[in-house]
């Protein structure tokens, strides 16, 4: 499958996504990368929505011809003290693995974040240390890798070593495609 650039888009959440959304978030393959739960209903994709992709500060759906295929979230600091960072993470239906659209989704994202949260110098993602096509993406959109945290997150039941990535809002003269 060939997909082209120009067909990937951001855009909130809607209601209308619940059966889209069961294509990513209830797949193992996709959320044993993510710190939440596979989705096993649409009663409870719904309710994910609803309450937590809507709700979000800062949650798009990935797009193609307006169908939701993968997400993007960012987490901005909560206090005073850390206005200058956020986190952002991402997965994508497997069907769309290796063919560019997460790579192309966070250089659409990246930038609109930093103008979403002016305050934002420091964009921040952690990556499961086996999981190689996710730090692929990361390091193609401009992401400096900064080390491996050995040991660090206790994740559906595993200690998991994470590779540490950021973004900082003065790397995008250096990257070229903003």
């Amino acid at each position: 499958m060939d997909i082209n650039p120009s067909e990937i888009t951001l855009r909130p959440f809607n209601l209308t996504d619940v059966n889209d959304l069961m294509l990513f978030a209830g797949d193992d393959r996709v959320t044993q990368n993510l710190r939440w739960k596979t989705l096993t209903s649409i009663d409870e994709a719904l309710t994910f929505i609803k309450d937590v992709c809507i709700p979000h500060p800062w949650r798009r759906s990935i797009c193609i011809n307006d169908r939701s295929i993968g997400f993007i979230s960012v987490f901005p600091g909560s206090n005073e003290e850390d206005k200058y960072k956020a986190f952002i993470g991402y997965g994508v239906a497997p069907q769309y693995w290796g063919q560019g659209v997460a790579t192309q989704a966070l250089k659409i994202a990246v930038p609109q974040v930093f103008k979403d949260f002016p305050d934002l110098v420091r964009l921040e993602a952690e990556v499961f240390a086996e999981n190689k096509g996710s730090q692929r993406v990361l390091e193609k959109v401009g992401f400096q890798q900064e080390g491996l945290l050995r040991k660090h997150s206790f994740i559906k039941g595993l200690l998991r070593d994470m590779y540490f990535f950021s973004f900082l809002s003065t790397d995008f003269p250096s990257i070229g495609w903003k």
